[in-house]
């Protein structure tokens, strides 16, 4: 017997930030989730497994319109054709609290109570499905005690949306611990909430699937869900299988022996092949760049941001055509000289230096920068703003971060020109 284990699926989760990228392939992204979501049903039907289980977050909060739950009933409807039974239950962002629109679900899907716990009974396999659905997404008491007791005999399986112990990233939501999970008896675990793939062994089979697919570049790596295969009580097996179709990649470019521009995009050419090298079959890749390490190159790099992602770009575009999308390139490198060193050396730079450090205690400068850059920060969009923390701070009245961010950078600058 097999079946699936999903989670966290959040379809037609919307996205922001694509406005700061004009280049952002924005309709793969808006449609992400749903052709995830479409590749798990193929799956599913291909593989003619006993039924799937969908343990929590299948929406990501009430429908802008009832699109997302006709597109839902429809990859339903795939699997009824095909006798494929669906086991779903409501988490934090589709509790019964978060969702204003509904829609009759169709006969092959059957939603755990969010009153109580409830048991499905597959009299034919011998199973027996417990769960509880969110009847408010601030659900913070531990259900795992609401569950009833296993039916001697049958593979018993738990779904339970639910932050585990140790998860600070996630709310803690219905939190409970890796011991009374074992302890109750089940054979499995099916849990949603995290979003990063997990599983514990012992006396029961315990495991998050993670995302189906990544939306963004804190979700990074392969996307999907679990297929488990059983004989009688027992679990057998617990695999992956990755159906997503848009794949995120923070890639760290350590260029400590580059010493131009130009060296620097070679770096990060070789780091970006060998990234497509790695990866599986076609997705495309939705990659942040991070340029690391002290490097000769790091005043050369000072104020020409845009021309270097450009560059990156066009590196991308000749590797892998339309498959790489670099979602920002972010410049933390070092440079070779460190301040004290600059100041050792008694001259124009190490005077520059000295000029510099002092102008972020210097009010009337800042006020005046402040001025001055404020009609740039302005014509700004919100989404660059907040991805710039020292644009934020300088729009809130605080030009110190600016220059404190930019002291290093600029006298190695200035010092590289020297």
């Amino acid at each position: 017997m097999r079946f699936i284990h999903a989670a966290d699926i959040h379809l037609d989760s919307p996205l922001t930030g694509l406005s700061a990228y004009q280049d952002a392939p924005a309709e793969l992204l808006r449609t992400a989730t749903r052709d995830a979501f479409e590749n798990l049903v193929s799956l599913a039907l291909e593989e003619q497994v006993d039924f799937m289980v969908i343990a929590g977050d299948l929406y990501d909060g009430n429908w802008r319109d009832f699109n997302t739950g006709i597109f839902f009933s429809g990859q339903m409807g795939r699997l009824k054709q095909a006798g494929i039974r669906v086991y779903l239950l409501y988490g934090n962002h589709d509790a019964e609290s978060e969702m204003t629109k509904r829609l009759a679900l169709p006969d092959n899907v059957h939603a755990f109570s969010a009153n109580k716990a409830e048991t499905f009974k597959l009299d034919d396999l011998q199973v027996a499905l417990h769960g509880r659905s969110f009847k408010v997404a601030a659900t913070t008491e531990n259900l795992v005690h609401t569950y009833p007791d296993p039916i001697p005999g049958w593979l018993n399986i738990g779904v339970l949306h639910t932050a585990l112990e140790g998860h600070t990233a996630h709310a803690n939501y219905a939190p409970c611990s890796v011991a009374e999970l074992h302890a109750k008896g089940y054979g499995y675990w099916a849990l949603g909430h995290v979003h990063d793939h997990q599983q514990w062994d012992g006396a029961s089979r315990i495991a998050y699937p993670g995302n189906l697919q990544g939306r963004h570049i804190r979700e990074t790596g392969p996307k999907g869900a679990l297929m488990v295969t059983a004989q009688g009580p027992d679990i057998q097996s617990v695999e992956r299988v990755i159906v997503d179709v848009l794949r995120w990649a923070a890639l760290d470019v350590d260029v400590s022996h580059a010493r131009t521009l130009a060296e620097v995009v070679q770096c990060v050419g070789l780091s970006l092949e060998a990234l497509v090298s790695s990866t599986e079959g076609s997705l495309t890749l939705a990659v942040r760049v991070r340029l690391t390490g002290s490097s000769p190159a790091h005043g050369h790099l000072f104020g020409l941001e845009s021309q270097l992602r450009a560059e990156i770009l066009n590196q991308a575009a000749a590797i892998a055509p339309g498959r790489l999308w670099i979602e920002k390139v972010k410049v933390e490198t070092q440079p070779i000289e460190l301040p004290a060193q600059v100041a050792a050396r008694a001259d124009a730079i190490a005077d520059l230096q000295s000029i510099l450090a002092n102008a972020e205690d210097d009010q009337e400068f800042l006020q005046s920068l402040r001025e001055d850059l404020m009609q740039m920060v302005g014509k700004l969009h919100l989404d660059v703003l907040h991805a710039v923390p020292q644009l934020e701070a300088l729009r809130n009245g605080d030009a110190r971060d600016l220059v404190r961010s930019v002291v290093p950078s600029l006298v190695a600058h200035v010092a590289q020109a020297e």
